[in-house]
């Protein structure tokens, strides 16, 4: 694609909008941070972000493609069109230790400063509430759902310890795991009992020796959530919930059935019964478009952000999912100069100090500006293959 760009004036004016609503960005943000809702009960956030387009002419739909705190704006009637992410849950425990609050609300800043020059662009700006990013990969059912069709481009904006341009996550798997055994008292009949917490001791073992065969990339982490409740009573059910992660989705896919096989042998070798499930859709790695990405690095450049460093995969996203449909970017924003990263309790602070603010107004200008140089760019493009 040629990378024609949108005009300085229209830059100068999209900065213009961003000031404009640089008061509404920043209470928007906070009032999310101060209000944390967990995945699928982010209904204040999803509320506060649809009345502030609505306020503004956009075309809100709310709830929105069957799920209660998802959201759908759309403003322009453009040819190409652009879909701009506002995640907005909060972690459990921990409050937007994850910065959510930044994304929701340059999100908005970004869609309310092209409002204006959606027609001009050719664009159609979408906005779309995407809940449940960090448990039950929101924008996967979104997908299904039929959000993202007719989508050009879509993108957001992370805030984290560094700046990068080109982000790429893992692909990321959940397993839930239910033992059934038999009950028996251990003194006076433990040859009738079948011990389900045993069951996931040889599967813990296996998942262990199965650790020395894989790939430097690949994880698997998890935890026993419930394995008995007293000692004199062999227990007849065991628990437990288990992540996976490998660089691509298509070794995701080898590695779980590696580690469902760990939890059968359990169930084998200690007569129990196991059931395995998938408690969401998996979180496919994020693959970011090169074009997007050199619009939005010459644009955070322009606005004086740091230079982007590259670093391998360090965490998981469902933007991933997104990125293998339609062309994505997913930069990410530094707001701590490295003293605290995503989900540490450190990095709720961050996420409302003047340099997460300052994010926050790059973060929405970034976006606008890449947005509209996509648009200037496709419609150039378009215009020489008629």
């Amino acid at each position: 694609m040629e990378t024609t760009t949108a005009p300085t004036d229209l830059k100068s004016a999209l900065r213009k909008g961003i000031e404009g609503h640089r008061d509404a960005l920043l209470v928007l943000s906070s009032r999310i941070h101060g209000h944390p809702e967990t995945a699928f009960e982010e209904r204040r956030a999803a509320a506060w972000c649809a009345e502030l387009l609505g306020a503004h002419g956009f075309e809100v739909t709310a709830p929105a493609f069957g799920l209660d705190t998802a959201f759908r704006a759309s403003v322009g009637s453009g040819p190409v069109t652009v879909a701009v992410a506002c995640e907005y849950d909060a972690l459990p425990g921990l409050g937007h230790a994850c910065g959510h609050n930044l994304i929701a609300a340059a999100g908005v800043g970004a869609a309310l400063a092209l409002a204006p020059y959606a027609d001009e662009l050719g664009l159609t700006v979408r906005v779309l509430g995407t809940p449940a990013e960090e448990r039950g990969a929101g924008k996967a059912l979104l997908i299904d759902a039929g959000a993202f069709d007719g989508v050009d481009a879509a993108m957001m904006v992370h805030p984290c310890p560094f700046e990068m341009a080109d982000f790429r996550s893992f692909a990321l798997g959940t397993l839930s795991v239910t033992y059934t055994g038999r009950s028996a008292h251990p003194s006076l009949n433990p040859h009738e009992g079948r011990n389900a917490a045993d069951a996931l001791t040889v599967a813990q073992v296996a998942v262990g020796l199965l650790r020395q065969q894989l790939p430097p990339q690949w994880r698997v982490h998890g935890i026993t959530t419930a394995a008995g409740t007293a000692p004199n009573a062999i227990p007849d059910r065991a628990t437990a919930e288990y992540e996976i992660r490998a660089l691509a989705a298509e070794d995701l896919r080898e590695l779980r059935a590696r580690v469902e096989n760990c939890f059968r042998a359990g169930a084998l070798a200690t007569g129990c019964e196991v059931t395995l499930e998938r408690p969401e859709p998996d979180y496919l790695d994020f693959r970011g478009d090169p074009a997007l990405i050199a619009l939005w690095k010459a644009n955070a450049r322009e606005l004086g952000r740091a230079e982007p460093v590259e670093r391998e995969p360090f965490a998981c996203t469902d933007m991933g999912n997104v990125s293998h449909l339609v062309p994505s970017i997913h930069p990410v924003l530094d707001i701590s100069g490295g003293a605290c990263g995503p989900h540490e309790p450190e990095f709720v602070a961050a996420a409302v100090s003047p340099a997460a603010e300052q994010a926050l107004l790059d973060g929405a200008l970034g976006m606008a500006w890449t947005a509209a140089d996509f648009a200037t760019a496709t419609a150039r493009a378009r215009a020489a293959t008629s």
